[in-house]
């Protein structure tokens, strides 16, 4: 009787071609988020056999607010705000951790969140448990923000819009127009909060993201996952002092976790040294990324000008089979579809990574062409 529930629903996802399963990772990278190839280098191999040999624990013991906070934690953020221009730095759990813990503390009841209509479901979750309403605007439309921001303020709102962006969009390859959403925060002061997940170590001057240069200010509030090209794992907020000190007095994900390893805060200072110097890994990413485009662009679909290109295809079983067949053709690439998309937009995602060379991609489109 209990089981029927469960049963039923995962039977109503098989109907519709959304049931997921885990799978073992195989064939040439096309899906991973390993942009710069560090994950598996020898570079971070080599820095935590160094830190363990120094006597850097495995396990933290305890939430940063007992026993948990190490010198290691808090050298990691001394780097990472030093190398992201920020004031402060708060290194959590994961990407998803940071996501939620900023949105669920920061903005308070009389404040509104703005978010665009992509956003991360992590900020979603955050927003669930935050007290403040939320709007969501229409993909990268900063009128749409603005529009929505004066509409809060003209039925009475009296507290601080708080604007949602991601810098780069997992699902899209597009970015932000984030120079204009900042003018926007500037005029109705608002708090700009941008994800960069997906543009950190990629972008900007020694990799510092999209949104290098403005971590400084007072209104800005930025993510950084270390799983994507960092190559590791763990989550970054950076942003103004106050703000960090207020997440580690009122953020209960916060207080009530343990800290994350000391050995994976050792190994993510660690390679964000590696990623400031990582310039000619940029660089023949950003050809990769060029010659994926120019393949696709072949095929007939519009090039993302960016590392994650994806492949649109609409329909959710075709989409799916067709990522079945390259999966059996050697290549590991996913198809997405709803709800991490939405509806009508099913596509493979192809994500280019220092993990494939030029001949993978001309395989990967001519063998997609035959299936297409």
């Amino acid at each position: 009787m209990i089981s029927r529930f469960y049963r039923n629903d995962l039977d109503s996802l098989e109907r519709v071609h959304r049931r997921r399963s885990l799978v073992l990772s195989s064939g040439r990278d096309f899906s991973s988020n390993d942009y710069l190839g560090l994950a598996g280098s020898q570079d971070l191999r080599d820095a935590a056999v160094e830190a363990l040999e120094r006597g850097v624990a495995l396990g933290s013991g305890g939430s940063r607010l007992l026993r948990g906070n190490t010198v290691e934690h808090e050298a990691l953020e001394a780097e990472a705000a030093r190398f992201f221009g920020s004031e402060s730095a708060l290194f959590v759990g994961s990407g998803f951790a940071a996501n939620s813990l900023i949105f669920s503390t920061l903005p308070q009841p009389d404040d509104l969140i703005v978010h665009d209509s992509l956003i991360h479901a992590s900020a979603h979750e955050g927003m669930k448990l935050s007290r403040a309403p939320r709007v969501s605007f229409a993909h990268n439309d900063v009128d749409a923000a603005s529009d929505a921001i004066a509409d809060w303020r003209a039925a009475g709102g009296i507290g601080t819009p708080w604007i949602a962006i991601e810098t780069l969009y997992s699902m899209d390859g597009d970015r932000a127009r984030i120079e204009e959403f900042l003018a926007l925060a500037e005029r109705t002061g608002a708090v700009l909060v941008m994800d960069e997940a997906h543009a950190a170590g990629v972008f900007g001057p020694d990799g510092r993201g999209l949104a290098a240069g403005f971590a400084g200010r007072e209104n800005v509030v930025s993510l950084v996952t270390c799983g994507k090209a960092i190559g590791c794992e763990g989550g970054l907020i950076l942003g103004p002092a106050l703000f960090r000190d207020f997440l580690v007095n009122r953020g209960r994900s916060f207080i009530f976790s343990t800290s994350p390893s000391p050995l994976m805060a050792a190994v993510v200072r660690a390679s964000l040294r590696i990623v400031e110097q990582a310039d000619e890994r940029r660089e023949r990413l950003r050809a990769l990324a060029t010659s994926a485009a120019d393949a696709f662009a072949s095929l007939g679909f519009a090039p993302s000008g960016t590392h994650i290109q994806p492949i649109v295809l609409r329909d959710e079983a075709r989409t799916m089979r067709i990522a079945g067949a390259l999966q059996d053709n050697g290549f590991d690439i996913r198809g997405i579809r709803p709800p991490t998309v939405p509806a009508g937009t099913s596509r493979l995602r192809v994500s280019i990574t220092l993990n494939s060379e030029e001949s993978d991609i001309r395989d990967l489109a001519e063998i997609l062409g035959r299936l297409l």
